[in-house]
């Protein structure tokens, strides 16, 4: 029995031509792209979830870290401005899946509007993280490390309430703190700050504080010791911090600083990378450049990059803030 042998002339296996699938070669590279990105993301964020289940009895909880809300000081408001954030970048996907509806009706007047629209979002997503970032950095309450590397807190024993460093010790040291080759604290020429015995001695002068390690409890919150545990704990103490850096950070284990600021860093290029090209297309609408083609598909392209932006930031708000 002899094989039939088909040519691809004859029975036309690849019918496909300048645009397999129905999509141009710009918009499947688009899509090539997206992909590898995403599993680049994924990569980062599954070396986030291994380290935090890893750490979870020490990881910190983003309830009592993401506070902050602008112009409202001193207010307890907890993923508020996050929640806030996370709306603008989706409401910003939405308009421009208005401009790329416009663009297939060839409106320009519409499509420029729903880009500008689109730009402002991102622009303020991006603002939004910078301010989120400087607060973070510059923290709010205060701790102290220990020998081991550990992070205490300061509570009000009466309220249970977590209280800054500012409200029960003076910074007398002069120069700035650093860690030597022996893991101690030592001092450098420069402003003041809090010393370890600044500490020490505002601790036991208010006999109404007592220190919350950053060890979780059977009921998910941290552990807070009585006062003679506390005056204990915080002997070993070598070490003030404030707020937050790539070494260490007052608000728990040092790995959650580090994350933060590499993976929410690496999606907040991605944002400024997307509003620069929004802006390269804005302005090529209102030069006319796409009518002139008939075509509007360059503002597709940039729309799924934009999608899978907004996309993985869900996922990371998901992760951070959330889980």
């Amino acid at each position: 029995m002899e094989a039939t042998v088909t040519t691809a002339t004859e029975g036309k296996v690849w019918g496909g031509g300048n645009e397999p699938l129905k999509a141009s070669y710009g918009k499947m590279m688009m899509w090539f792209f997206i992909v590898s990105d995403a599993l680049t993301f994924s990569g980062f964020l599954a070396a986030y979830g291994f380290s935090r289940f890893k750490f979870i009895e020490s990881w910190p909880i983003a309830d009592e870290v993401f506070t902050h809300f602008p112009f409202l000081h001193g207010v307890d408001a907890p993923m508020y401005y996050v929640a806030l954030m996370t709306f603008i970048l989706i409401f910003s996907s939405v308009t421009m899946v208005l401009a790329v509806d416009a663009g297939h009706q060839l409106k320009r007047t519409k499509v420029a509007w729903y880009m500008l629209l689109t730009i402002i979002g991102g622009a303020i997503f991006l603002g939004s993280q910078a301010w989120e970032w400087k607060n973070f950095i510059a923290g709010e309450y205060g701790a102290v490390e220990t020998r081991g590397g550990r992070i205490l807190q300061f509570v009000n024993s009466e309220t249970g309430k977590q209280i800054a460093l500012h409200d029960f010790a003076a910074p007398t040291g002069e120069g700035k703190q650093h860690i030597n080759a022996n893991g101690y604290a030592a001092e450098k020429e420069g402003e003041a700050v809090y010393t370890v015995k600044d500490i020490v001695d505002g601790f036991t002068a208010n006999s109404n504080i007592v220190i919350r390690t950053e060890t979780l409890n059977e009921e998910g919150h941290k552990t807070i010791l009585s006062r003679e545990e506390s005056a204990e704990k915080l002997k070993s103490a070598v070490l003030v911090v404030e707020g937050a850096n790539l070494e260490r950070n007052e608000y728990g284990n040092r790995l959650f600083a580090d994350f933060f600021f590499f993976i929410t860093g690496f999606h907040g290029f991605h944002v400024f990378s997307g509003v620069v090209i929004n802006l390269i297309i804005f302005f090529n609408v209102i030069l006319g450049t796409y009518e002139k083609r008939k075509s509007y598909e360059m503002v597709e392209k940039v729309g799924l990059y934009w999608h899978f932006v907004d996309l993985v930031w869900v996922f990371v708000f998901t992760f951070f803030y959330l889980v």
